[in-house]
This record gives C-alpha cells, structure tokens and sequence, in this order.
C-alpha cells in the first residue's frame, strides 16, 4: 500500500504528560493499516485485553511505564528463588495470553524451571497491538517502551527471586525486533536473546524507513550494525549477549536477508566474523554456529526452509514438541522455543518442576587412550588399527589409499546413575581436516553406540571394524565442513562404565573422501537423564 503522505509524531509532545496521552494519536486508521501491511497481518487486529488463562496473571504498578504496556507473567508453583527469567513478546495483533502456551513457553517453564515474562502492546500506542520497533523514542536506553519493559524485568526479579545473570529475552515478528532492541538498550541486563523473523537493532526509527527495512531489507555493513548496538549503550564494553536467529525462506514480509543483517549486526558486536564456525540439520533444517575467540556459541542461525512468517512449533507430547499451530505459529515439526531454551542453557542447568525435566546432565571429555581408527578394505578384510590418529586425528571415509576408515570414540559414563533414565544423549565432534565430500550422493555419517567396548578392551584395535554395536546407526552427523557439529540424539548409555561409539559412512565412497576428527578432550559426550 502506498506510504501516507503525513503522520502524527506522538513522541513531540513532553514526557511529563501521560503515556496513555502520549500515545493515543498513534492509533489513527492511515498509520494502524499500515502496520498490519508491515507485519504482515491479514485479519482482524486483536485489540481486547489478553484470554484469560488460570495461571497467567496480570501485574500492575511496575514502574513509571513511559511506553504504557501491560504485564503479564507466568510462574510455575514452587519455583524457588535463583531461577532464570525469560521475557517473551508477541507479534501484531497478538496479546500476552495467546503467546504463552501457544509457543511452548509455558511447557518449558514447568519442565525446566524459571519464570515466564510476557510484556503486552496497548492499541492506546499501536492500533494493532505492534511493539513500536520503528519509533525512536520506544528504542533508546531508559526511554518508552525499552525502558518500560526493563521495568518488568527488574519487578520480576525482585518479587520471585530470578537470578539476574540468566534473564533472557525473545519474541515474534514486531516482538522480534523488541527482543534486539532490549539486547542491545540493556546488555547489562539481558544475557541472551532469540528474534524470530525479525530485523536488526536500529534498522528504522520512522514507519518510511520500516517498509524497506522489512522488505527488500537494509544492506549495511557488519561494523556499521554494530555501531548502532553500541550506541545504544555508550561506553559499555560487554559482554555482550548471545543471539540465536530464526527465519523462514519463505517470509515475504521480514525477508530472509534480514537473517543476514542480524547476523553481521551481532558477530561484529561479539568480534567475530560471518564464516560460521559449525553448520549441521536440526530436524531437517539448516543450522549454524558462530563462535567468538574463546570459542563460545555468540551466535547461531536457523534458517525454516519453507515457511513463512511466523513462530515454529512442533505439536504434541514428545520430549522436543511444544506449542500450538495458528496464526503466526507454525507447524513446522520444530520447537522453537525448545532449541532456543537449549542455546540458552536452560535445559541444562537442572531445577525443572515438571515430569520429563532433565534432573542431570553431564559433558563427558572424550578417553584419549582408547580413541583412534581402524581402516580395512570396503568389505572389511585386512582390518588395521590407523597409524595418524596422533598427528592428524582420527579418520572416517576412504582415504587417498584407497582403505575405509572407522573412527572409535570412548567415554566414561560411570557418572550416569544405575537407576537414572537416560532421555537423551549426543556426541559433537570437531573436524580437524579432511578431502572430498564423505556425504556425497546422499550418504550418510552414522554413529553406532556400544554400552561397553567393542572389543576385548576399549583400546582401539582391528576387530572394532566389524565387532557388533549395541545399536547401529543410533545417531548421525549431517554434513559440516568446519568447526564442531553435534549428532542427533540418542539414549543407549552404558550406566556403570564405558560407552563406545563407531563413526562410520553408511556406503563406502567410490573415491576419496574423508575426514579427520580430534579425539580425547576435542570430542564429548552430553548425556541428560533423570
């Protein structure tokens, strides 16, 4: 639709008026339809108070509210003191109740353990109920609705005990944005954050600027992004939060290079570049890391190949589903909030209240005594144990001599009680080098698991070519070509001792292709149970 050709600017007036005064002559009929185009919203705007919900409840009197919104939070019964928070807000036309349970937030609230914050637009500010992303009054430090909902935060944190080292922020579309901008007004306050199609901090501060913001998007330069990010806190210096991005391929109205632009704007704040550091599938989609100078996840991606603009969700009763499809929520057969509250460490760090939580969890270093390869021809004849694990790493795929590499990785799983149910489980690996494509043609890098040793012994030797898995083929490796990559999931853990694993192809490549793995402390088993 065409741009209007004037608007009312509601910050001109004194900030000693009333926010709802303040605001009000934003909601006029030109300016709320044009936010429906630039969010993509084609029904009817949701301008009553939230649905109730029996444990969602509204808090008042959190503070001065210089953006006029309304507080709502969630929190699970007897959630003790020292747990993280997690801030969550809706797109257009969405309100605090329709973004709690319908995303899965509230599923690993209960499970994982920690306080739920759900910030709600007024249509007094925004006649669709937008966050006001684009208005530059809404996006300073200690200003509008920033300031408004670092308000919430620290009410939060005061009445149920929330530790303030794990406050984390998210949210959808026009709340995406919102989410980019508390991670960079409040880096003191904020450790993480997750934007789900949305666009850079500062890309528009006028409803003009929004349209081309949105779509084509904005081409800036990393540096020039992450200036914006540190004007937005003069003089702080970190750290900085870390930032998982979500975007779907098909999304004509946050276009995916706003991916991209996010991802400059983030990893030059962080110091880091735009080469990821590890890219592997996650459910069927494609997902990349990005790592700074310590080698800590900054940054990481998720590109929803075939969708639209919305939030990913994956219905039912599994132990990775959450949410409810709908407008603006996805069946994409992906738990957003799932694998967001995972880069967040929420799974890990035990406290869930709920059946299925994670009670424990342990990293276990790779045994580097009895890592190593074993190479043997395609059928498996004249097997030998490698004689380059020490310089090169340990190999998979056939070499430039012609033999076939297996890689065995050993762990000791004695941490893992004798009664404990193992819910989940995955090894990441680090590539060292390689040549070729080892899953080339569509094969496959499998991951057989052995709860003991494959042989005599958990030393490498020649029979753990061929010896028998436990289960074969529990897990696999999608393709990375650098950095680290971790496997699906699986749950054969040998409880009282040594769990093996074998890296294998699944078909024995025609030519050459390889890869070499770091072994011993460079490879690692996560194991979860309860």
């Amino acid at each position: 639709m065409p741009l209007p050709s004037a608007r009312v600017r509601h910050r001109r007036e004194p900030l000693r008026r009333t926010p709802g005064r303040l605001r009000r002559s934003f909601a006029g009929a030109a300016v709320g339809a044009l936010l429906v185009t630039l969010l993509a919203v084609t029904g009817p705007a949701s301008l009553t108070a939230p649905a109730q919900a029996a444990s969602l409840t509204e808090v008042t009197g959190f503070g001065s509210n210089p953006g006029n919104l309304r507080m709502f939070r969630y929190v699970p019964d007897g959630l003790p003191a020292g747990r993280p928070l997690v801030v969550a807000m809706h797109g257009c036309t969405q309100s605090a109740g329709g973004f709690d349970d319908e995303t899965g937030w509230t599923t690993w609230a209960d499970q994982w353990g920690f306080a739920l914050l759900l910030p709600q637009q007024q249509s007094a500010n925004n006649l669709n109920n937008c966050f006001n992303w684009f208005e530059a009054g809404d996006i300073r430090r200690d200003a509008g609705e920033a300031l408004s909902i670092k308000q919430m935060t620290d009410r939060m944190k005061a009445d149920v005990g929330s530790d303030p080292a794990r406050v984390h922020a998210t949210g959808l579309s026009a709340g995406a944005v919102m989410t980019n901008v508390v991670l960079a007004a409040y880096p003191d306050v904020f450790a993480a954050g997750a934007p789900v199609a949305g666009l850079p901090y500062a890309c528009a501060t006028s409803v003009v600027a929004a349209y081309s913001c949105m779509n084509p998007g904005t081409d800036l330069t990393p540096a020039a992004w992450a200036a914006k990010v540190r004007d937005a806190h003069p003089g702080y210096a970190g750290p900085w939060p870390a930032v998982s991005v979500w975007q779907g391929t098909t999304d004509t109205t946050v276009v995916p290079a706003n991916l991209t632009e996010t991802v400059e704007q983030w990893t030059a704040v962080h110091g880091t570049d735009t080469t990821p550091d590890a890219t592997d599938t996650v459910n069927g989609y494609p997902h990349a890391v990005y790592r700074d100078s310590g080698g800590r996840a900054v940054v990481e991606t998720y590109t929803i190949t075939g969708t639209g603009h919305g939030q990913p969700v994956d219905p039912g009763t599994g132990a990775e589903q959450c949410g409810t499809a709908g407008a603006y929520l996805l069946d994409a057969d992906i738990c957003a909030a799932y694998h967001i509250g995972r880069f967040w460490g929420l799974a890990e760090d035990g406290g869930g209240t709920g059946p299925g939580a994670p009670a424990q969890r342990a990293v276990i270093p790779g045994t580097a005594a009895d890592d190593g390869y074993v190479k043997a021809s395609a059928d498996g004849a004249g097997a030998a144990v490698g004689a380059l694990e020490a310089t090169m790493g340990a190999a998979v795929g056939r070499g430039a001599d012609g033999r076939h590499n297996r890689t065995l990785l050993s762990f000791d799983t004695s941490v893992v009680p004798d009664d404990a149910t193992v819910t989940r489980a995955h090894v990441t690996v680090t590539r060292a080098s390689g040549g070729g494509d080892p899953w080339a043609g569509g094969n496959r890098l499998l991951v057989d698991v052995r709860t003991g040793c494959f042989g005599a012994s958990c030393a490498t030797a020649a029979e753990d070519w061929a010896a028998p898995a436990t289960a074969d083929g529990a897990a696999e490796l999608v393709r990375f070509t650098s950095g680290s990559a971790d496997s699906t999931a699986f749950t054969g853990i040998n409880r009282g001792g040594p769990t093996q694993l074998r890296l294998r192809l699944a078909d024995p490549p025609a030519a050459a292709a390889y890869l070499f793995l770091r072994t011993g402390a460079e490879a690692r088993l996560t194991v979860e149970w309860e």
